[in-house]
Parts: C-alpha cells; structure tokens; sequence
C-alpha cells in the first residue's frame, strides 16, 4: 500500500508529537492539544469529533477511580496496612516480597501511583534500619505497582482503554475480571522474579552518601547571640527574618533562652538580649549576620548535642513528586517560612545534598527536601504540595475515623461487583462510587479536584481523536500491513510478541495511556488482516503499555523513586530488561491460552 498524503501528514505530525513527549520540555498534554488542533486543521479529524474525547467513557472512568482512590488512601486503608510492614523482618529478600507483593496486590485495585506513595515510605524506614540503600527496595516497589496494574479492569488506564476499544468492534467491552487471568499470571510470576533474584540486579549505589547520612545539618549550623545593644531587642523573629532575608538564606532553626529551648520559635516570639539562635547558614551567610546584622557569634557551645526537635517540632523528609506545584518554583517566592511556619533545612538532589543558596535553588521533581516545622505545619505542607513524606511519621497523613474503611471498602466492592456482573457500565459504577464517598466525607469537595490527575486526563480527551485519525486515514491499516508481512515469518505468538514488544518500547518514551491509544486501532486491523479475533491483540497492547520498565520517564511510578533510590537514567534497564522479557514470554503464551485467535471475531 503507497503512503497517501493524509497519512504523511499523520505520521509526520504523531512523530513530532512523540519526539517532544520524549523531549519534556513542554508538558505532555500540551503537546497532546496542540497535536489535536493541528490534526483538526490538517483535515485530517472532523470538527464535531476534535473535543468528543473528552467525553470518552475511558476519560470518564480513569478519573473516577482516580477519585476512589483517594478515598481508599483518605480512609486508611493502604495506611493500615502499610503500618503492618513496619514488623517485617531485616532479611531482604522477605522484605523485597513483602513490599513488593503488597504493592502488586493495592494497584491491582487502585491507582498504581498512589500504592507505590503510600509503601515507599515504609521501604525507605526498613532500608534505614536494616542499614541498606533505599535502592534495592524503591525499583522493585516502582515495578511491582505496574505489574499489579494488568490484574483488573481499573488497575490501570490502558486497561480500561484497551477494554472500550474492544466494544468498538461489536463485541462487549471487556469486563472487571477479564484481564484477570493474564494479569495475575504475570504477576505472580514477575512478582517471584524481582523477589528471587530481580531485586540483586538493582545498582546498590553504595557509593553515594549513605541514606542516614544524607542531611548532616549539624556541619553547617552555628549559634549566634543577641547583644545587650543589638536594635532587635524588643522586636520579633519576624522582623529579624525580614533583615537576614536581605542579606542571607541563613534560616533560624532553634532560640535558646536560658534554660528553654524553642526549636523553630514562633515568629511573633519577642527576642530578649542574650537570647541565642541557632541558625542554618554556610560560611558567608554566617559572616554576614555578625557583620552586618551587628550579631555576636557563640564558640563554646557543643553544637552536636543541640537538637532541633522536640515534642511539639519534628524534621522530616519529604520527596517532591511528579504532580507537585513545587516543582519549579523556590523556597524564597513560596515564603515557606511565614505562610507555612515550616523551615527548609536543605535539599538533596539524585541522592546527594545541596547545602548553598537554598532560597534560590529552583526545585525538581524527585527532590527530597529536610523540613522543619510543627506536626500540623508539616502536615499541612505535604498535603498542599502534594509531597511525600520519606519517615515513619509521615504515614500518619489523612488520617481519618475508623468507620470511614468499612464505607469506603464497601462502596468501592459494591462498584466492582456491579461492573463485574455488568449490571451497570463500568463508567456509571465507578462515577456513583466517587460520587457516594464524597457524599460520606471520605473525599472532601476540594480533594475531588486534587485527586484527579488532570494532565493525564488532557491527554487521553486529546488523544483519542488522533486514534480515530489513525484509523481513518488508514494509517493503522498501513502499520497493520508492514506487521502481517512481518508475520508471515512467525507463528501467531510470535506476532503478538513482536505487537506486545512494540507497544512496550512505546510506553517507555511516552505515556502509557498515550501508547494504548495509538497502538490499539493498529492492533485492531491487524487482528482483521489475519481473520482473527481481535482479543488477543488487545490483550498484547495491554500489557505492552503497562509494562514500561526500561527508563525513568517511562512511567510516574518509574519517576518517583528515581531520587530517593540515587538512580541514574540508566539504572533502569539492569532490572527492567529481563523483566520485560520476562512479561512477554509469559504474557504470549496465558493470552493465546485464555483468548484463542478464534474466540470472539471483530464486526466487519
């Protein structure tokens, strides 16, 4: 078949498209709009279809559960069991099957990400006390929630792509339990190969700081003195804070009054003369409070032994994740400080600490920031920049009452079964249940909109009419063509492990909704070129565009633990590559097994 002009301009533009997806220096759903409009314009996508995506059931239901799965996290239920962790033993292969198998079971039924937030906690506080990097726990965790993706219907989003596809072709949409089969049969068999032996292939990184290590603050925290005839007798903390902001990023982090210590003073708390702060500042900041700010400085204090906790101020840990609003901005425009009463004691970046020009220093995503602040002022931060806490104490966020896991089980059981025995489109299940758990109090009106992960949602509504482009334009069928003439070469398993291996190198450079959308129309007509049925296909796409373990930008599970592991873009493959051989040696087989060529043809 020649190449029409139509589908040059297609193939020119999705190519485009994919290179700036790999790119990253515009957001992916941008890229995904403006790839939309260009289609439209192109001639390519009617006017009446270019915003029909958005309205698609898969749009639908992706943020749906997304919204479950906030209540599931806000009633405590991955919470109480991620508490039940912490007894596990020291030994790692225990804890690598553990975490791991825990992880494959949650994501099978939520959303994989907010699984793998909930136990990486709980992974890095065993690697602490088992006296190991973070590395040889954080990869395998990242990977099992991928895997326990392909377990259900709304494990992940190309699943529930992949299903209302099938519908498009004249037989039902696949149903909760339909990928079931395959999906529990390569997890389970991935799950036994990260624990046995995957979990060794990870790179330790002993090299790098050790995690305990990571934030000495003591080597950078000097005391200095209120004089007797400093112009800040009289005034408060703030008004000092306003002065050392002109001059330094030096940040107060302890008063010592006598005998009372105040670590991270309130600033409306009046300074007195011989009051004596500690505070965080590298050697010219330092210099600059005694010169300029007329402070004296103290040299006999034991600064080791000086804590900058106490019952009522703790430190923590935080990693700033994809989906923060963090990411980008500095300490000094968000004034942490005065709005948050939080301190940003330091930064480490890929497993590393930056000690100078904290204020200034723009943050990235998998920046792990060390805070300093009330429990309820930390709490409140993490909430509102959607960061994860990396310590014990930080399990306890959104804790609610009990009685809200008994609801939100329920309802979220309720909706499955209802989807199960299709007694209602999986949509209209998924939505009702969001709908019940906000009318509960599970999910507050505003964590609706913080839970849904909008970017994502963008790129599905946008790329659903480029899939109905690829298809119309017989760009599909043009891709189809090249792959039957391929498989003429391979028995009916082979071509469904070269579509499989395909839509997985896919996933690894862009989205994994993104790769389900584009891969399964050419799926589709390839299962029409063969005289097939076109379940086996679509089964192969499915599990091809969740199975993305090669790179770090392949996945935001994949993203998260890049930092808090020490990763390097690299590091990925040493695991990822015999697991995704892994997947499709067991994948090929369990789905030519449990959806036979022959089973359900597509309409002519």
């Amino acid at each position: 078949m020649d190449l029409t002009l139509d589908q040059a301009v297609l193939f020119a533009m999705l190519s485009a498209t994919l290179v700036l997806f790999v790119w990253g220096r515009w957001r992916y759903d941008l890229v995904a709009v403006a790839a939309l409009l260009l289609v439209f314009v192109a001639g390519l996508v009617p006017a009446e279809r270019v915003f029909l995506g958005f309205g698609h059931p898969a749009v639908i239901t992706v943020a749906a559960v997304l919204v479950i799965s906030r209540g599931l996290l806000n009633a405590g239920v991955v919470d109480t069991m991620s508490r039940l962790l912490t007894q596990v033993g020291s030994r790692p292969i225990v804890q690598v099957a553990t975490l791991t198998g825990i992880v494959v079971l949650l994501s099978g039924f939520m959303n994989n990400v907010g699984a793998l937030a909930l136990l990486m906690p709980v992974a890095i506080w065993m690697s602490r006390q088992s006296g190991r990097s973070p590395s040889l726990l954080l990869m395998p965790l990242a990977f099992g929630s991928l895997i326990g993706g392909l377990i259900t219907l709304i494990g992940t989003p190309p699943n529930i792509i992949i299903a209302l596809y099938r519908a498009e072709t004249g037989v039902p949409a696949f149903g909760m339990f339909d990928f079931t089969p395959v999906g529990v049969g390569v997890a389970v068999v991935g799950l036994l190969f990260i624990s046995l032996l995957g979990w060794r292939l990870t790179p330790g990184r002993e090299g790098q700081i050790a995690p305990e290590e990571l934030f000495e603050i003591e080597d950078y925290i000097s005391e200095v003195i209120i004089p007797a005839d400093s112009k800040f007798v009289g005034q408060t903390i703030f008004h000092l804070h306003a002065a050392i902001e002109k001059e330094t990023e030096a940040v107060v982090v302890d008063l010592i009054r006598g005998d009372r210590r105040l670590p991270a003073p309130s600033e409306y708390e009046v300074l007195k003369a011989g009051d004596i702060l500690m505070v965080k500042a590298a050697p010219e900041d330092l210099e600059a409070l005694i010169e300029v700010l007329d402070l004296g400085l103290v040299e006999s204090k034991d600064l080791a032994k000086v804590p900058l906790e106490s019952e009522d101020v703790h430190l923590m840990e935080a990693v700033i994740t994809p989906d923060s609003p963090l990411a980008g901005k500095t300490a000094a425009s968000l004034n942490l400080r005065h709005y948050y009463g939080v301190n940003l004691l330091a930064i480490a970046r890929h497993g590393r600490r930056l000690k100078l020009r904290l204020g200034q220093t723009q943050f990235i995503i998998g920046d792990i920031l060390l805070l300093q602040g009330s429990d309820a002022s930390l709490q409140a931060f993490l909430k509102d920049f959607e960061c994860l806490p990396l310590a014990e104490r930080g399990l306890r966020i959104g804790r609610t009452p009990r009685v809200f896991i008994f609801t939100a089980i329920g309802v979220f059981v309720a909706a499955m079964l209802l989807s199960a025995f299709n007694l209602l489109p999986v949509q209209i299940a998924f939505t009702a249940a969001a709908v019940i758990m906000v009318l509960a109090g599970i999910v507050s009106p505003k964590e609706i909109y913080e839970s849904i992960d909008w970017p994502i949602i963008v790129l599905l509504g946008a790329m659903f009419p480029l899939g109905y482009a690829l298809e119309s334009s017989g760009g599909a069928q043009l891709i189809a063509g090249k792959l039957l003439r391929v498989s003429e070469h391979f028995s009916p398993g082979g071509t469904l492990a070269v579509l499989m291996v395909g839509t997985m190198l896919l996933s690894n450079v862009v989205n994994n909704a993104a790769a389900a959308v584009l891969m399964a129309p050419v799926a589709i007509t390839l299962a029409k070129g063969m005289a097939a049925s076109v379940d086996p296909f679509l089964m192969a796409v499915a599990v091809g565009a969740s199975c993305a373990f090669l790179t770090p930008v392949g996945h935001q599970s994949n993203a998260l633990v890049m930092a808090p592991g020490g990763y390097r873009f690299g590091d990925y493959w040493h695991l990822g590559l015999p697991l995704s051989v892994l997947v499709a040696v067991v994948a090929v087989p369990l789905i030519l097994y449990f959806w036979p060529m022959a089973q359900f043809r597509p309409a002519p």
